[in-house]
């Protein structure tokens, strides 16, 4: 309920132009590591020199145009050079939304495809991410058609408060694949989604357990110590080899987990946002937790 009154409030003109004058200065920046490709690439090398990779996303989501998309393309294809030349520990996330998809279906397939095929040429990978519901089938059908083209070169994420997500990891286990497991940050109607928290708990602990068990690479993305505590337990009962999963946190969030795990020499990763149009990411994050809201009340009320 807090998550749905959160993002029907962020949908207000009013609030989104107050959010978009002060957000990045009064909290944004907490969950935004920056405007520019400079800061974000800032940010990973601290990362990295913690011993913890990263996944960056240039933010953004549906486009409006072919020039919008194609501009969105390049940022990530200059992206990716900066990764390779810098040699920084550091993949990237990108939505399909961003590539054009909603505007032409084969504009948003050819512009992530070249992605992933630059990616595989410098032995480096592309996270699809996951959007709304909407998306939810037309993206694991690229997924599974860029897979085969380039297999161990992208990945998908799948989301535990959708119902139909344990079908849909069930669909994909025919071979090992490589999955991001999220609870999930959209608001959707109760018919698609579980709208109780310890529903959605128990999925996202059913679908990574399902994802080590069918072989997967399983990242397992959650800042919920309880749920990090039960993915250990799993993996030390079944023997789940370390090179088969990783942890994975947000950017700006109560990181200590992470570093604790990456000194325990488990694989982890940090998800690094960055760019102009921050809004959409940062009101989900305040939609989140409460803690997340009431750090941006107290910051702007502070001014």
């Amino acid at each position: 309920m807090f998550r749905q009154v959160i993002l029907s409030v962020a949908d207000s003109r009013v609030v989104s132009q107050t959010v978009k004058r002060y957000g990045f200065q009064m909290g944004a920046r907490r969950f935004v590591a920056g405007e520019t490709l400079e800061e974000a690439v800032a940010a990973t090398r601290a990362m990295n020199a913690e011993g913890i990779a990263a996944t960056l996303d240039h933010l953004g989501e549906s486009v409006r145009d072919v020039g919008e998309a194609q501009a969105a393309a390049a940022a990530y294809g200059e992206l990716q050079t900066r990764i390779q030349k810098e040699q920084l520990d550091a993949n990237v996330s990108l939505k399909l939304s961003m590539m054009g998809l909603d505007i032409n279906h084969d504009l948003g397939v050819s512009e992530t495809r070249a992605l992933v095929e630059t990616a595989a040429r410098h032995q480096n990978f592309v996270r699809i991410d996951m959007e709304d519901s909407t998306h939810t089938s037309v993206t694991l059908d690229i997924f599974r058609e860029l897979w085969r083209e380039f297999p161990g070169h992208v990945g998908t994420v799948l989301q535990a408060y959708l119902r139909r997500s344990v079908d849909d990891l069930g669909a994909l286990s025919d071979e090992p694949r490589n999955f991001r497991i999220v609870k999930g940050a959209y608001s959707e109607p109760s018919e698609r989604a579980y709208p109780s928290k310890a529903d959605v708990d128990d999925n996202f602990v059913r679908l990574v357990e399902m994802s080590l068990e069918a072989g997967h690479y399983t990242a397992i993305a959650t800042h919920d110590e309880r749920m990090i505590g039960g993915a250990l337990r799993y993996i030390r009962a079944h023997d789940v080899p370390r090179d088969r999963f990783e942890f994975q946190m947000l950017y700006g969030i109560n990181l200590g987990s992470l570093r604790e795990l990456s000194r325990e020499g488990y694989r982890t990763r940090v998800y690094i946002p960055y760019g102009t149009d921050w809004y959409a990411y940062f009101t989900r994050r305040l939609a989140e937790r409460p803690a997340n809201l009431l750090f941006f009340a107290r910051a702007l009320w502070s001014r």
